[in-house]
């Protein structure tokens, strides 16, 4: 059973970017999305550990922040935060996908 570390550390960087948000701009919308989506892609880490055909709630959470992050992005044009989650996002999309392969 090998740890999913990539999918720990992409959830502790949303967790660790809610937190940065709230202390930075006060914003506690920011703190409770970085948290909830942190714990959601930190239980799909640990889903994929526990076998790593199991990738729907990393995939789910994983697509929706693509989705939101990217059509912020698209609407702001600012790289921090909304470019760079939607570009880890879809990169972690794409690595659970060839996970299935």
């Amino acid at each position: 059973m090998a740890i999913d570390w990539i999918g720990f550390a992409y959830a502790a960087l949303l967790a660790v970017g809610g937190v940065v948000g709230y202390t930075h701009k006060g914003s506690k919308i920011s703190l409770a999305a970085g948290l909830t989506f942190g714990s959601a892609a930190g239980y799909g880490a640990y889903c994929v550990t526990r076998d790593p055909r199991n990738v729907k709630i990393s995939l789910f959470s994983a697509f929706l922040l693509t989705i939101i992050m990217g059509m912020r992005f698209k609407r702001s044009k600012k790289l921090m935060p909304a470019g760079l989650v939607a570009c880890l996002s879809l990169l972690m999309i794409l690595r659970l996908v060839f996970m299935l392969l």
